[in-house]
Protein backbone atom coordinates (compact mmCIF):
# COMPACT_ATOMS: atom_id res chain seq x y z
CA UNK A 1 0.00 0.00 0.00
CA UNK A 2 2.80 2.46 0.95
CA UNK A 3 4.72 1.59 -2.20
CA UNK A 4 1.65 2.25 -4.29
CA UNK A 5 1.12 5.60 -2.56
CA UNK A 6 4.76 6.61 -3.16
CA UNK A 7 4.43 5.59 -6.80
CA UNK A 8 1.27 7.66 -7.23
CA UNK A 9 2.83 10.67 -5.51
CA UNK A 10 5.96 10.36 -7.61
CA UNK A 11 3.93 10.18 -10.79
CA UNK A 12 1.93 13.27 -9.77
CA UNK A 13 5.09 15.18 -8.88
CA UNK A 14 6.60 14.29 -12.23
CA UNK A 15 3.47 15.39 -14.07
CA UNK A 16 3.47 18.71 -12.23
CA UNK A 17 7.21 19.33 -12.70
CA UNK A 18 7.42 18.46 -16.38
CA UNK A 19 5.46 21.46 -17.73
CA UNK A 20 7.52 23.82 -15.54
CA UNK A 21 10.75 22.36 -16.90
CA UNK A 22 9.43 22.38 -20.44
CA UNK A 23 8.53 26.04 -20.17
CA UNK A 24 12.06 27.21 -19.36
CA UNK A 25 13.79 29.56 -21.75
CA UNK A 26 16.23 27.98 -24.20
CA UNK A 27 19.86 28.33 -23.15
CA UNK A 28 20.63 30.30 -26.32
CA UNK A 29 18.68 31.96 -29.09
CA UNK A 30 19.37 33.87 -32.31
CA UNK A 31 17.17 36.80 -33.28
CA UNK A 32 17.06 38.83 -36.49
CA UNK A 33 16.21 42.54 -36.57
CA UNK A 34 16.45 45.65 -38.68
CA UNK A 35 19.80 47.39 -39.15
CA UNK A 36 21.94 48.77 -36.33
CA UNK A 37 20.46 52.05 -35.07
CA UNK A 38 16.90 51.24 -36.14
CA UNK A 39 14.15 51.26 -33.51
CA UNK A 40 13.60 47.55 -34.21
CA UNK A 41 17.22 46.72 -33.41
CA UNK A 42 17.22 48.96 -30.31
CA UNK A 43 14.10 47.28 -28.93
CA UNK A 44 15.34 43.78 -29.72
CA UNK A 45 18.56 44.64 -27.88
CA UNK A 46 16.67 46.00 -24.87
CA UNK A 47 14.54 42.85 -24.53
CA UNK A 48 17.53 40.57 -25.09
CA UNK A 49 19.55 42.39 -22.43
CA UNK A 50 16.70 42.18 -19.91
CA UNK A 51 16.28 38.44 -20.50
CA UNK A 52 20.02 37.75 -20.43
CA UNK A 53 20.35 39.45 -17.05
CA UNK A 54 18.31 36.58 -15.62
CA UNK A 55 21.16 34.25 -16.58
CA UNK A 56 18.71 31.84 -18.19
CA UNK A 57 19.41 32.64 -21.84
CA UNK A 58 22.06 33.98 -24.19
CA UNK A 59 20.84 35.96 -27.22
CA UNK A 60 22.65 36.91 -30.41
CA UNK A 61 21.02 39.51 -32.67
CA UNK A 62 21.66 39.43 -36.42
CA UNK A 63 20.81 42.76 -38.13
CA UNK A 64 19.65 42.96 -41.74
CA UNK A 65 18.43 45.76 -43.97
CA UNK A 66 16.15 43.56 -46.09
CA UNK A 67 12.96 41.58 -45.52
CA UNK A 68 14.50 38.40 -46.93
CA UNK A 69 17.58 38.91 -44.77
CA UNK A 70 15.43 38.93 -41.64
CA UNK A 71 13.22 35.98 -42.57
CA UNK A 72 15.54 33.62 -44.43
CA UNK A 73 17.55 32.70 -41.29
CA UNK A 74 14.27 31.71 -39.59
CA UNK A 75 13.21 29.63 -42.57
CA UNK A 76 16.60 27.89 -42.67
CA UNK A 77 16.67 27.26 -38.92
CA UNK A 78 19.71 29.49 -38.36
CA UNK A 79 17.66 31.94 -36.26
CA UNK A 80 14.78 31.39 -33.86
CA UNK A 81 12.92 34.69 -33.85
CA UNK A 82 12.73 37.86 -35.93
CA UNK A 83 11.77 41.40 -34.92
CA UNK A 84 9.79 42.15 -38.07
CA UNK A 85 7.55 44.77 -39.67
CA UNK A 86 5.15 44.41 -42.60
CA UNK A 87 7.33 41.76 -44.24
CA UNK A 88 5.54 39.42 -41.82
CA UNK A 89 2.23 40.19 -43.56
CA UNK A 90 3.79 39.78 -47.01
CA UNK A 91 5.35 36.45 -45.97
CA UNK A 92 2.06 35.22 -44.54
CA UNK A 93 0.20 36.24 -47.70
CA UNK A 94 2.82 35.22 -50.30
CA UNK A 95 3.18 38.76 -51.65
CA UNK A 96 5.99 40.81 -53.24
CA UNK A 97 9.37 39.18 -52.42
CA UNK A 98 7.51 36.21 -50.98
CA UNK A 99 5.64 35.48 -54.21
CA UNK A 100 8.93 34.15 -55.60
CA UNK A 101 9.00 30.39 -56.39
CA UNK A 102 11.34 29.70 -53.47
CA UNK A 103 8.98 31.27 -50.92
CA UNK A 104 5.20 31.39 -51.02
CA UNK A 105 2.90 31.86 -47.99
CA UNK A 106 4.89 31.05 -44.86
CA UNK A 107 3.52 29.29 -41.78
CA UNK A 108 4.63 32.11 -39.50
CA UNK A 109 3.31 33.15 -36.09
CA UNK A 110 3.38 36.24 -33.89
CA UNK A 111 4.83 35.89 -30.39
CA UNK A 112 4.36 39.48 -29.19
CA UNK A 113 3.79 42.66 -31.19
CA UNK A 114 4.27 46.19 -29.89
CA UNK A 115 1.36 48.56 -30.64
CA UNK A 116 2.30 51.73 -32.50
CA UNK A 117 0.74 54.22 -34.90
CA UNK A 118 1.26 55.34 -38.46
CA UNK A 119 -0.33 58.06 -40.51
CA UNK A 120 -0.08 60.46 -43.40
CA UNK A 121 2.08 63.38 -42.36
CA UNK A 122 1.17 66.48 -44.37
CA UNK A 123 2.88 69.82 -44.79
CA UNK A 124 0.75 72.24 -42.78
CA UNK A 125 0.79 74.87 -45.51
CA UNK A 126 -1.32 72.58 -47.74
CA UNK A 127 -4.31 73.47 -45.59
CA UNK A 128 -5.31 69.80 -45.37
CA UNK A 129 -7.54 68.99 -42.38
CA UNK A 130 -9.13 65.60 -43.14
CA UNK A 131 -7.88 62.45 -44.81
CA UNK A 132 -10.12 63.27 -47.79
CA UNK A 133 -7.98 66.39 -48.26
CA UNK A 134 -5.16 64.22 -49.61
CA UNK A 135 -7.05 64.51 -52.92
CA UNK A 136 -4.94 66.37 -55.45
CA UNK A 137 -1.87 66.33 -53.19
CA UNK A 138 1.62 65.04 -53.96
CA UNK A 139 1.99 61.80 -51.98
CA UNK A 140 5.28 59.93 -51.56
CA UNK A 141 5.93 56.38 -52.78
CA UNK A 142 9.21 54.45 -52.50
CA UNK A 143 10.53 52.09 -55.17
CA UNK A 144 11.03 48.60 -53.78
CA UNK A 145 9.31 49.43 -50.48
CA UNK A 146 5.87 47.77 -50.53
CA UNK A 147 5.42 48.48 -46.82
CA UNK A 148 5.10 52.21 -47.56
CA UNK A 149 3.20 51.87 -50.79
CA UNK A 150 0.52 49.45 -49.59
CA UNK A 151 -0.22 51.72 -46.60
CA UNK A 152 -0.89 54.53 -49.07
CA UNK A 153 -3.38 52.22 -50.76
CA UNK A 154 -5.14 51.68 -47.42
CA UNK A 155 -5.18 55.43 -46.68
CA UNK A 156 -6.78 56.13 -50.04
CA UNK A 157 -9.38 53.45 -49.39
CA UNK A 158 -10.15 55.00 -46.02
CA UNK A 159 -10.70 58.36 -47.75
CA UNK A 160 -12.83 56.81 -50.48
CA UNK A 161 -10.24 57.81 -53.08
CA UNK A 162 -8.02 56.04 -55.61
CA UNK A 163 -4.50 56.62 -56.91
CA UNK A 164 -6.05 58.63 -59.75
CA UNK A 165 -7.13 61.23 -57.17
CA UNK A 166 -3.58 62.06 -56.07
CA UNK A 167 -0.22 62.83 -57.63
CA UNK A 168 2.13 59.92 -56.97
CA UNK A 169 5.75 60.99 -56.47
CA UNK A 170 8.29 58.19 -56.49
CA UNK A 171 11.57 58.11 -54.54
CA UNK A 172 14.55 55.80 -54.34
CA UNK A 173 14.71 55.86 -50.54
CA UNK A 174 12.46 56.53 -47.58
CA UNK A 175 14.54 59.34 -46.08
CA UNK A 176 14.47 61.30 -49.35
CA UNK A 177 10.79 62.08 -48.77
CA UNK A 178 11.50 64.22 -45.72
CA UNK A 179 13.80 66.51 -47.72
CA UNK A 180 11.28 66.64 -50.56
CA UNK A 181 8.54 67.88 -48.20
CA UNK A 182 10.78 70.58 -46.78
CA UNK A 183 11.78 71.66 -50.33
CA UNK A 184 8.10 71.80 -51.42
CA UNK A 185 8.50 68.90 -53.86
CA UNK A 186 6.11 66.68 -51.92
CA UNK A 187 3.08 67.27 -49.69
CA UNK A 188 2.92 64.15 -47.54
CA UNK A 189 3.95 60.56 -46.93
CA UNK A 190 3.27 57.59 -44.64
CA UNK A 191 5.31 57.58 -41.44
CA UNK A 192 5.35 57.47 -37.64
CA UNK A 193 4.97 60.55 -35.44
CA UNK A 194 8.11 60.10 -33.36
CA UNK A 195 10.89 60.03 -35.95
CA UNK A 196 13.57 62.75 -36.13
CA UNK A 197 12.39 63.45 -39.69
CA UNK A 198 9.06 64.68 -38.34
CA UNK A 199 10.78 67.14 -36.03
CA UNK A 200 12.64 68.59 -39.01
CA UNK A 201 9.46 69.02 -41.05
CA UNK A 202 7.67 70.54 -38.05
CA UNK A 203 10.48 73.09 -37.65
CA UNK A 204 10.56 73.94 -41.37
CA UNK A 205 8.68 76.91 -42.92
CA UNK A 206 6.05 74.49 -44.27
CA UNK A 207 5.18 73.04 -40.87
CA UNK A 208 3.56 69.67 -40.15
CA UNK A 209 0.07 68.34 -39.52
CA UNK A 210 -1.53 64.90 -39.17
CA UNK A 211 -4.73 63.95 -40.98
CA UNK A 212 -7.01 62.00 -38.59
CA UNK A 213 -8.66 58.62 -39.20
CA UNK A 214 -11.84 58.83 -37.06
CA UNK A 215 -12.57 55.60 -35.22
CA UNK A 216 -16.28 56.35 -35.53
CA UNK A 217 -16.18 56.09 -39.32
CA UNK A 218 -16.86 52.34 -39.49
CA UNK A 219 -17.33 52.26 -43.28
CA UNK A 220 -13.97 53.95 -43.86
CA UNK A 221 -12.25 51.50 -41.52
CA UNK A 222 -13.88 48.56 -43.29
CA UNK A 223 -12.46 49.82 -46.60
CA UNK A 224 -8.97 50.24 -45.14
CA UNK A 225 -9.04 46.83 -43.44
CA UNK A 226 -10.02 45.21 -46.71
CA UNK A 227 -6.59 46.31 -47.97
CA UNK A 228 -4.68 45.51 -44.75
CA UNK A 229 -6.64 43.52 -42.19
CA UNK A 230 -4.20 44.24 -39.34
CA UNK A 231 -4.97 47.97 -39.18
CA UNK A 232 -7.00 49.27 -36.24
CA UNK A 233 -8.01 52.64 -34.72
CA UNK A 234 -5.52 54.08 -32.23
CA UNK A 235 -5.11 57.49 -30.65
CA UNK A 236 -1.55 58.85 -30.65
CA UNK A 237 -0.46 61.35 -28.00
CA UNK A 238 3.29 61.46 -28.65
CA UNK A 239 5.36 62.89 -31.48
CA UNK A 240 6.03 65.97 -33.59
CA UNK A 241 3.03 68.24 -34.20
CA UNK A 242 0.69 65.91 -32.32
CA UNK A 243 -1.99 68.17 -30.78
CA UNK A 244 -2.90 68.23 -27.10
CA UNK A 245 -5.24 65.34 -26.47
CA UNK A 246 -3.73 63.35 -29.35
CA UNK A 247 -4.88 62.49 -32.85
CA UNK A 248 -6.71 59.45 -34.22
CA UNK A 249 -4.27 57.58 -36.44
CA UNK A 250 -3.77 54.14 -37.93
CA UNK A 251 -2.88 51.54 -35.29
CA UNK A 252 -0.51 48.75 -36.27
CA UNK A 253 2.37 46.75 -34.80
CA UNK A 254 6.13 47.25 -34.96
CA UNK A 255 8.25 45.44 -34.23
CA UNK A 256 6.62 42.01 -34.08
CA UNK A 257 8.50 39.10 -32.49
CA UNK A 258 7.96 36.40 -35.10
CA UNK A 259 8.71 32.71 -35.41
CA UNK A 260 7.43 29.70 -37.33
CA UNK A 261 4.45 27.63 -36.18
CA UNK A 262 6.80 24.69 -35.57
CA UNK A 263 8.56 26.49 -32.71
CA UNK A 264 7.79 24.86 -29.37
CA UNK A 265 4.69 26.29 -27.67
CA UNK A 266 6.42 25.78 -24.31
CA UNK A 267 9.36 27.90 -25.45
CA UNK A 268 7.12 30.71 -26.73
CA UNK A 269 5.13 30.58 -23.49
CA UNK A 270 8.38 30.94 -21.55
CA UNK A 271 9.45 33.95 -23.62
CA UNK A 272 6.12 35.70 -23.02
CA UNK A 273 6.39 34.96 -19.30
CA UNK A 274 9.98 36.17 -19.08
CA UNK A 275 9.21 39.42 -20.92
CA UNK A 276 6.35 40.15 -18.54
CA UNK A 277 8.50 39.39 -15.51
CA UNK A 278 11.26 41.68 -16.79
CA UNK A 279 9.07 44.61 -17.81
CA UNK A 280 10.71 47.07 -15.35
CA UNK A 281 14.05 46.69 -17.15
CA UNK A 282 12.42 46.80 -20.61
CA UNK A 283 10.42 49.93 -19.74
CA UNK A 284 13.58 51.66 -18.53
CA UNK A 285 15.50 50.81 -21.71
CA UNK A 286 13.33 52.49 -24.36
CA UNK A 287 10.62 55.14 -24.53
CA UNK A 288 8.21 52.58 -25.99
CA UNK A 289 9.11 49.76 -23.60
CA UNK A 290 5.83 49.88 -21.70
CA UNK A 291 3.93 48.73 -24.80
CA UNK A 292 5.82 45.40 -24.74
CA UNK A 293 3.80 44.28 -21.72
CA UNK A 294 1.90 41.20 -22.97
CA UNK A 295 -1.32 42.89 -21.84
CA UNK A 296 -0.79 45.19 -24.84
CA UNK A 297 1.50 43.21 -27.14
CA UNK A 298 -0.13 39.78 -26.84
CA UNK A 299 -3.48 40.53 -28.47
CA UNK A 300 -4.60 40.92 -32.10
CA UNK A 301 -4.52 42.62 -34.48
CA UNK A 302 -1.15 41.95 -36.12
CA UNK A 303 0.35 41.00 -39.48
CA UNK A 304 -0.05 37.28 -38.92
CA UNK A 305 -1.77 34.77 -36.62
CA UNK A 306 -0.58 34.30 -33.05
CA UNK A 307 1.50 31.41 -31.79
CA UNK A 308 -0.14 28.72 -29.66
CA UNK A 309 2.36 29.40 -26.87
CA UNK A 310 1.32 33.05 -26.68
CA UNK A 311 -2.37 32.19 -26.72
CA UNK A 312 -1.87 29.69 -23.90
CA UNK A 313 -0.04 32.30 -21.82
CA UNK A 314 -2.65 34.98 -22.48
CA UNK A 315 -5.49 32.61 -21.60
CA UNK A 316 -3.82 31.62 -18.32
CA UNK A 317 -3.48 35.30 -17.41
CA UNK A 318 -7.11 35.94 -18.34
CA UNK A 319 -6.20 38.43 -21.08
CA UNK A 320 -7.28 36.51 -24.20
CA UNK A 321 -10.72 37.68 -25.35
CA UNK A 322 -13.55 36.31 -27.47
CA UNK A 323 -12.80 39.05 -30.00
CA UNK A 324 -9.15 37.98 -30.11
CA UNK A 325 -10.20 34.36 -30.62
CA UNK A 326 -12.50 35.30 -33.50
CA UNK A 327 -9.77 37.31 -35.22
CA UNK A 328 -7.20 34.52 -34.70
CA UNK A 329 -9.52 31.89 -36.19
CA UNK A 330 -10.20 33.98 -39.29
CA UNK A 331 -6.56 34.95 -39.82
CA UNK A 332 -5.23 31.43 -39.33
CA UNK A 333 -7.90 30.01 -41.63
CA UNK A 334 -6.88 32.42 -44.37
CA UNK A 335 -3.19 31.64 -43.98
CA UNK A 336 -3.83 27.90 -44.16
CA UNK A 337 -5.94 28.37 -47.29
CA UNK A 338 -3.15 30.39 -48.91
CA UNK A 339 -0.56 27.70 -48.11
CA UNK A 340 -2.83 25.04 -49.62
CA UNK A 341 -3.52 27.22 -52.66
CA UNK A 342 0.22 27.66 -53.25
CA UNK A 343 0.72 23.89 -53.53
CA UNK A 344 -2.22 23.52 -55.89
CA UNK A 345 -0.99 26.44 -57.99
CA UNK A 346 2.48 24.92 -58.29
CA UNK A 347 0.94 21.78 -59.78
CA UNK A 348 -1.32 23.82 -62.06
CA UNK A 349 1.63 25.89 -63.24
CA UNK A 350 3.58 22.79 -64.26
CA UNK A 351 0.58 21.67 -66.31
CA UNK A 352 0.32 25.13 -67.84
CA UNK A 353 4.01 25.14 -68.82
CA UNK A 354 3.68 21.67 -70.36
CA UNK A 355 0.55 22.67 -72.30
CA UNK A 356 2.23 25.79 -73.65
CA UNK A 357 5.31 23.77 -74.61
CA UNK A 358 3.15 21.52 -76.77
CA UNK A 359 1.98 24.64 -78.59
CA UNK A 360 5.59 25.69 -79.12
CA UNK A 361 5.41 28.45 -76.52
CA UNK A 362 7.94 28.97 -73.74
CA UNK A 363 6.85 30.03 -70.25
CA UNK A 364 10.00 31.05 -68.46
CA UNK A 365 11.22 33.18 -65.58
CA UNK A 366 9.95 34.07 -62.14
CA UNK A 367 7.69 36.79 -63.55
CA UNK A 368 5.52 34.20 -65.30
CA UNK A 369 5.14 32.26 -62.07
CA UNK A 370 4.37 35.36 -59.98
CA UNK A 371 1.63 36.43 -62.37
CA UNK A 372 0.18 32.90 -62.38
CA UNK A 373 0.22 32.82 -58.55
CA UNK A 374 -1.29 36.28 -58.16
CA UNK A 375 -4.17 35.32 -60.45
CA UNK A 376 -4.78 32.14 -58.44
CA UNK A 377 -4.46 33.99 -55.14
CA UNK A 378 -7.45 36.23 -55.88
CA UNK A 379 -9.78 33.25 -55.47
CA UNK A 380 -8.66 32.64 -51.85
CA UNK A 381 -11.13 34.15 -49.42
Amino acid sequence: MNLSRRTVLGTLASAIATPALAQKLPSSSVWTAYDLGSSGYVEASAIAEALMKTGAIRVRIVPSGTSIGRLLPLKQGRANYGFLANELYFASEGLYDFAAPTWGPQDVRVVLARPTTNGLCMAKDTGAKTIQDMKGKRIGYVKGNPSVNVKNEAYLAFAGLTEKDIEQVWFGSYNAMKTAVINNQLDGFSTVTTSANMREIEASPRGLTWLPYPAADKEAWARAQKILDFLEPRRETLGAAVPAGGVELIGLRYPMITTYASTSADEVYAICKSIEENMPAIKAATGTGEQWDPRHSGLPRADGPWHDGTIRYMKEKGWWTDEADKWQTQRLDRQNKLIAAWSKTEAAFKEHVAAEAKKGNKVEGDEAWVQFWMNARTSVT
